[in-house]
Order: C-alpha cells, then structure tokens, then sequence
C-alpha cells in the first residue's frame, strides 16, 4: 500500500474546505438578499451605438457598400476610358491645327470643350446619385432598425441609446452595437427579401 503525501493529503483537505465555504457563501447570500434583487440584471439607463459599424458591419449595409463599390468601380473605368479617348481627340486637333484656319480650329475646339464638360456633368450626376443611393438606404435601414433598437432598449431597461461618437467617454458594457447588428440582421438580412 502507498504512503500518503502529507502535502497532498493538506492540499486536498484546503481544496475541500474552500469548496465547502464557497457554497456556504453562495447560500448566505441567496437566503439574505432581498427577493427581487437577484433576479435583476444589472441595467443602465443609457445605452450607445455605433451607427456607422451598426450600418457597415450589418448583412445589409454590407451588401448595400458592395453594390456601390462595384458601381462606382464600373464608373471609374468608364471614367478611365472616356479620359483615353478625349485625350486622343485633344491630340487628333491639336495636329490639326496647322491644317485649319483659326475659326475653324476655334469650332472645333469648342465643340470638344463642350463636348468634355458634358462628360463632367453626366459623371458627377452619377457620382451624386450613388451617394444617394447609399443615403437611402440608409434611413431605410435606420427605419427598419428602429423597432429592433427600441426592443433592446426595453429589454435592457434603458431610456436613451446615444450615438457613441458623441459621448465623451463611457465603458463598453453599455455599447449595444454588437447585439444590434445580430438582431437587425435576424430581422432584415442583407434587405434582398424586400426587394423581391
């Protein structure tokens, strides 16, 4: 038969008696605090939220940014290629020049000027309209996700939820924008549904 280590055997019985107190502690605890005072969560009264990481790391403004990135990545190449051509057309009339009599040469460089700030205007109207775009659905989704921030509000016991940007300083056991991003997308997805 084995010999026992008195270390052993002393470090059990401490192990054992500490078990033994954490559960005699648990048990004072819960015979002496008041009833409803246990069953409640510790609440706040102000909540923040990320609205930008709310709306970007969200399935629907994921796929709303997506979009627009793919947009505005076809607009720039097509930028690219008009630049190619209207830079050949500057160079094709400038060679002309010497050919043409100085109101000629005039006619045609105005017809190219206009013809350039066409261009201009056309892409800054697409540029502007993608902004938009991304500005309308963000209220659509801000205005869907308003049910759903409200239910955290009510679950939490809260009053307020602040844009996190604007408070000056708070812990992070108050930001909601993780559990808010979960929940609107539970309820809309990347908005595609919708659409349909």
């Amino acid at each position: 038969m084995m010999k026992s280590n008195p270390l052993t055997l002393q470090y059990n019985l401490t192990f054992n008696l500490m078990r033994h107190l954490a559960k005699l502690l648990f048990l004072v605890i819960t015979l002496t605090v008041p009833d409803g005072l246990l069953a409640q969560d510790l609440r706040n009264p102000v909540l923040t939220i990320d609205i930008e990481q709310f709306f970007g790391e969200s399935a629907f403004g994921k796929r709303i940014a997506l979009e627009i990135e793919e947009r505005r990545r076809a607009l720039g190449d097509e930028n690219r290629r008009l630049q190619t051509e209207l830079e050949i057309e500057e160079r094709k009339l400038t060679a002309q020049r010497a050919e043409l009599t100085p109101q000629e040469f005039r006619e045609l460089a105005d017809a190219f000027d206009n013809r350039v700030q066409t261009i201009r205007r056309e892409r800054e109207v697409q540029g502007r309209a993608m902004n938009d775009q991304l500005e309308e659905n963000r209220i659509r989704f801000l205005n869907t996700a308003a049910p759903v921030l409200e239910g955290i509000m009510k679950d939490s016991g809260a009053q307020i939820i602040l844009e996190r940007g604007v408070v000056f300083i708070s812990t992070n056991v108050i930001d909601i924008t993780a559990i808010a991003i979960k929940q609107i997308d539970a309820v809309l997805g990347d908005g595609l549904k919708d659409a349909e």
